[in-house]
């Protein structure tokens, strides 16, 4: 094995792990990991490549994304309301120790974090919606 098919398998796996604890947590985005994963795993070796997408966990959090550059508005909708609420802890504990700058920080990517997936992420229909 080549040096860097080695390097992107190391990533590839790294990116993996941490999108797979990005589905537990919130504070990790799932999305851009699986992103990096499918590009090592593509660049080191076709089987693992073709392995992760095949796997469920492909299919729910990016298949619609790659395929159609967008996600669905319950997909949306769950990105939005967990970052919310682990940003809302957050900032009201910065602000009970009156920090702040660092409170209007995080407002301001709260703030740019909505208006992203609200109109710079297309917003697709299921499969179900189309056929009504």
């Amino acid at each position: 094995m080549k040096l860097k098919q080695l390097i992107f398998l190391i990533i590839g796996c790294l990116s993996l792990a941490l999108g797979c604890v990005g589905i537990v947590l919130p504070i990790l985005p799932t999305v851009p990991f699986f992103l990096v994963t499918v590009f090592c795993f593509a660049n080191s070796s076709q089987r693992l490549h073709d392995w992760f997408i095949g796997t469920q966990m492909y299919k729910k959090h990016l298949d619609s994304f790659v395929k159609k550059k967008g996600m669905t508005a319950q997909t949306k909708a769950g990105i939005l309301m967990s970052v919310t609420l682990l940003m809302a802890v957050g900032f009201f504990l910065m602000l009970r120790k009156a920090l702040y700058i660092p409170c209007t920080i995080l407002a301001i990517v709260w703030l740019c974090h909505l208006v992203y997936f609200l109109f710079g992420v297309k917003t697709i229909k299921t499969e179900c919606e189309e056929q009504i």
